[in-house]
C-alpha cells in the first residue's frame, strides 16, 4: 500500500515584497537625472570651492580655518540640495499613481510594504550619498586647507546635517503619497519646508532652527559641541521623520490609487 507523500512546507517570506520595492526604487533613484544632477553639481561645487580657497591661501597668503570653510560648504550644499531633494522625493509615489494598482499593488504587495520600501529606499540613497560626499570634503580639507578640524566634531557635524536631510526626505515621501500629482507634491513640499524654516527662525534663541544649527557648524567642526544637544537634535529629527512617514502612510492606506 502506497503512502501519500507529505507536501513540502513552503517558507513564506513576508518581507520579500518590501525588499523588492526597496531594491527597485534604489536602482530607479540612482538612474534618475535629478539624482545625477544633484551629485554632479555637489561634487563640482565642492572641488571648485576647495581648490579656489587653496589657491587664495597659496597665492595671496590669506589662510582661513578649515572649520569655517567646510561649514560654509556644508551650509550652501545643504541649502542648494534641498530643492533637488524635494524634486527627487516628491515624485517617489505620485509619479507612479497611474500604474500603481495594476503593476504593484495587485501583485501581493501591501500598501504598507510599498510605502516603507519607497521611504527607506529614498532615505538610504540620499543620506548615504551625502555621507560619502561630506566625508570626501572633510578628508580633502585635511590636505588642502589649514587644519583645525576635530575628528569627533566632524562626525557630529555630518550627523547633524544628515538628521536635517532625513526630515526633508521623509516629508517628501509622505507628501508624495498624499498629493494627486508630482507637480502638486513639489509645490506643497517646497512651500511647507521653506515656510516652516522661516517660522522657526522667528522663535526665541534657545529653540533650535535649521538656520541656527547650520550657523553653529564651525564650532562643532572644531570640537566645541554639546553631545546631549546633538543627541536631542538627532532624536527630534528622527521623531519628526517618523511622524511625517506615519501621516503619509495613514493617508496612503486609505486613498484610491
Amino acid at each position: 500500500m502506497d503512502t501519500a507523500t507529505a507536501p513540502a512546507r513552503v517558507k513564506i517570506k513576508r518581507w520579500l515584497p518590501y525588499w523588492a520595492v526597496f531594491q527597485a526604487d534604489v536602482s530607479q533613484t540612482l538612474r534618475s537625472w535629478v539624482y545625477r544632477t544633484w551629485v554632479l553639481v555637489s561634487v563640482l561645487v565642492t572641488v571648485g570651492y576647495l581648490l579656489y580657497r587653496r589657491g587664495v591661501a597659496h597665492e595671496a597668503g590669506i589662510v582661513q580655518p578649515a572649520s569655517l570653510l567646510i561649514s560654509d560648504l556644508l551650509r550652501w550644499t545643504v541649502l542648494g540640495s534641498v530643492t533637488l531633494i524635494i524634486v527627487l522625493t516628491a515624485g517617489s509615489i505620485s509619479s507612479e499613481r497611474g500604474t500603481m494598482a495594476d503593476s504593484v499593488l495587485s501583485r501581493g504587495i501591501s500598501r504598507y510594504q510599498y510605502f516603507l520600501g519607497k521611504w527607506h529606499a529614498r532615505l538610504a540613497a540620499v543620506l548615504l550619498t551625502f555621507l560619502v560626499m561630506g566625508t570626501g570634503a572633510l578628508v580633502s580639507s585635511y590636505f588642502l586647507l589649514h587644519e583645525d578640524l576635530s575628528l569627533t566634531g566632524s562626525a557630529v557635524a555630518l550627523l547633524t546635517v544628515l538628521a536635517l536631510l532625513a526630515v526633508v526626505v521623509s516629508c517628501g515621501v509622505a507628501v508624495s503619497a498624499m498629493a494627486p500629482s508630482t507637480v502638486v507634491a513639489i509645490a506643497v513640499l517646497w512651500l511647507a519646508l521653506y515656510g516652516s524654516g522661516f517660522l522657526l527662525m522667528l522663535l526665541p534663541e534657545p529653540l533650535p532652527s535649521p538656520d541656527r544649527i547650520l550657523n553653529r557648524l564651525p564650532n562643532v567642526l572644531r570640537g566645541y559641541y554639546d553631545l546631549q544637544s546633538a543627541g536631542r537634535l538627532v532624536g527630534y529629527s528622527a521623531l519628526a521623520s517618523c511622524v511625517a512617514a506615519l501621516v503619509g502612510l495613514g493617508c496612503f492606506s486609505r486613498r484610491d490609487v
